[in-house]
């Protein structure tokens, strides 16, 4: 007799099933994700006994982490990895895989907090709007002729995703980013001072170092109303996000030193 449990699968995020596959002779199987319809080695079997019918192969999609119960999985690495791609403006910094889990891990949790509240809902307007933006403003895309239907669906496929994948991606990451705006952002106030002490000790020593002329301050000091009202929201999100580490049940398979908060495998 098989068991599954399944969670629900929230839009813009592959939440993956739990597949218990209990097989004839007691042998469990977990597998991340659908599990696909091939055969299941046992015991048995690899010592040249015939498979039984109806029996199937479960490919493993390797857990990295599980937050609260949810699973990150090894495609999701993979996915977040290709996502780069669309990030034009990126920092062209290698990421290491402990990055990316941390990033899937904080993700999650604020998905998750999200939930718990009463958020508006990102219209596929909304979410095609950003597309239409992004596909106009990546390098890589010039070569693919972006501007058209045909060469934006070629260049999404070269990075592996579909375009309703894509959607759905750049949906979620609307999600957090609202979340996140909504929070954290709306109770900051940056005053004067602020940015003259950044203009002062931060932009014009930069344009110096470089042999330049620094702009007038005026010119851009809502940028730099910008930078330091970034600077505040990042600081209570990590903030946020350790206590929620601390408060939940967050575990890395094969970390050797867990964070406050995590299991250790």
């Amino acid at each position: 007799m098989s068991a599954l449990r399944h969670r629900p699968v929230r839009e813009g995020r592959r939440w993956a099933a739990l597949v218990l596959v209990t097989t004839t002779l007691g042998i469990a199987v977990w597998c991340g994700g659908v599990c696909e319809s091939q055969v299941v080695s046992t015991p048995a079997q690899s010592a040249g006994a015939p498979a039984v019918a109806g029996q199937s192969r479960v490919p493993l999609d390797g857990v990295v982490a599980i937050v609260n119960g949810d699973l990150i999985l090894e495609s999701d690495l993979d996915a977040e990895e290709r996502m780069a791609a669309f990030q034009p403006f990126r920092d062209q910094t290698a990421v290491t895989r402990e990055q990316l889990v941390d990033r899937l891990i904080d993700r999650d949790l604020i998905l998750q907090q999200s939930q718990l509240q009463a958020e508006p809902e990102i219209s596929d307007a909304a979410v095609d709007a950003e597309l239409a933006v992004l596909r106009k403003s990546i390098p890589e895309c010039v070569a693919d002729q972006c501007e058209t239907d045909a060469g934006w669906e070629r260049f999404v496929a070269g990075q592996g995703f579909t375009l309703e994948e894509l959607r759905d991606r750049w949906r979620q990451r609307m999600e957090v980013l609202q979340f996140v705006e909504q929070r954290f952002r709306m109770g900051i106030r940056i005053a004067q001072p602020e940015i003259d002490e950044y203009y002062r000790k931060t932009l014009v020593p930069g344009y110096e170092k470089q042999g330049a002329t620094p702009p007038p301050e005026a010119s851009v000091a809502d940028r730099i109303q910008e930078i330091l009202l970034q600077q505040q929201v990042n600081s209570l999100l990590d903030e946020w996000l350790k206590a929620l580490r601390a408060q939940g049940s967050v575990r890395v398979l094969g970390a050797e030193s867990p964070e406050p908060g995590e299991e250790q495998p």
